[in-house]
């Protein structure tokens, strides 16, 4: 019984023995009607991830391409050649590349010419490659990477359209509408992309918290209607230690699956790859192509002289895929005081079980932090060592892509 129907209850039965006093005695008793609690729901059923620093398989490191003001997306002359400019999405490319990818596109039908080339062979690029077939362009992807050798393979993948994407006091009016018209589209190819064949699924996030206020946190960057409905699991309905979980629905994007299905949209419709690197601008000025898509990511700093490109390194630890695990979790419990802001994250996939939770700014090393690698690890052994027992429910079915 919570404390309102304590004092509700408690009011009626004083009101009761007021009523009782005043009125005549006639030897029969007065009945008091009470309200049932609410029905609760039964406990989330949460099968164990076995985590351990043995079970580990491998562990990856990626730069994300950072700018603290926000991507860039627009088009600007080199000599008598255009080059739209569409990089710098932090840890945000997977989720929003098909947006930037279809503006960009829209930016070159200005230009007569129908034949294209696309700088950079990871998800930005694929995708910009895919827009601008879509639109009649003969494409070539000039890469000095492909996948599975591109930054775009080492990240978790989720729709997180604003990780590691832009501080607040630098972004622009300007540049907040491309974000939410990039969100848009994405968001919705995303979900019509849903299938085996891509590797795009819905998956139930847990996120445990001891704070009730967290399922009404909204993201400031985002309309509500692009971000992920929340419901707070209350005490005794979910397996963590903490007071409450947060329960969502998620994208899961699976890289190893998802980018050669891309490589193989491009090449079915025309496509060609060419591995070149590209020093300087005298180089993309030797291309053939008078329309040139810019998807260089941490490239383009050197290349198109962004001084304003950083990395934010990201480490992920692998774990030996488990079938029964259908469910991702964000955050930890019972954190160390000198982690407190660091955060952690789960992602089941068919490659394995991925661990994350760094972003090491403007650092461009790809050795293995680790001490950030224990920590991860750690915080994971002691998140699932904690869980309660389930009691039989399975997680919430996800949404459809037509409820949005």
């Amino acid at each position: 019984m919570n404390r309102r129907t304590l004092l509700s209850n408690a009011g009626l039965a004083l009101a009761g023995l007021g009523m009782g006093a005043c009125a005549p005695r006639t030897g029969a008793r007065t009945t008091v009607p009470v309200s049932p609690p609410p029905p609760r729901r039964p406990m989330a059923h949460l099968p164990l991830v076995r985590v351990s620093h043995e079970r580990v398989i491998r562990t990856t490191v990626g730069l994300r391409p950072h700018r603290p003001s926000g991507f860039v997306l627009k088009a600007a002359k080199l000599d008598a050649k255009t080059v739209i400019h569409n990089y710098g999405h932090g840890g945000s490319g997977m989720s929003l590349s098909w947006g930037t990818a279809t503006m960009a596109a829209d930016m070159a039908l200005a230009q007569p010419e129908r034949r294209a080339a696309v700088l950079g062979g990871g998800v930005v690029g694929l995708t910009a490659a895919r827009q601008l077939q879509r639109r009649g362009f003969a494409v070539t992807i000039y890469a000095a990477s492909l996948p599975p050798d591109v930054t775009s393979n080492w990240s978790l993948a989720a729709w997180t359209p604003t990780s590691g994407l832009v501080e607040f006091a630098k972004r622009t009016p300007e540049w907040s509408t491309q974000l939410v018209q990039a969100a848009e589209i994405a968001y919705r190819q995303l979900q019509f992309m849903t299938s085996p064949r891509y590797g795009i699924s819905w998956i139930t996030n847990y996120s445990p918290t001891d704070s009730a206020r967290s399922a009404s946190g909204e993201n400031a960057l985002l309309p509500r209607h692009l971000q992920s409905e929340m419901t707070l699991l209350q005490p005794g309905e979910h397996p963590f230690t903490t007071q409450y979980a947060i329960e969502r629905p998620e994208l899961r994007i699976e890289p190893n699956i998802y980018l050669p299905a891309l490589m193989d949209d491009v090449l079915a419709f025309g496509g060609q790859f060419v591995i070149r690197r590209f020093e300087t601008p005298r180089d993309v000025l030797a291309l053939s192509e008078n329309v040139i898509v810019n998807c260089t990511g941490l490239g383009a700093k050197a290349l198109f002289g962004d001084d304003e490109l950083m990395p934010l390194k990201g480490l992920l630890v692998l774990l030996p895929p488990q079938d029964e695990v259908n469910y991702s979790t964000s955050g930890g419990v019972n954190i160390p005081e000198s982690q407190r802001g660091l955060f952690i994250h789960m992602m089941p996939r068919r490659d394995g079980i991925v661990l994350g939770g760094t972003s090491e700014r403007n650092v461009g090393t790809t050795d293995v932090n680790e001490a950030e690698k224990r920590r991860i690890i750690d915080n994971h052994v002691q998140l699932f060592a904690s869980l309660k027992a389930p009691l039989g429910r399975a997680p919430m079915a996800p949404p459809s892509p037509g409820r949005r």
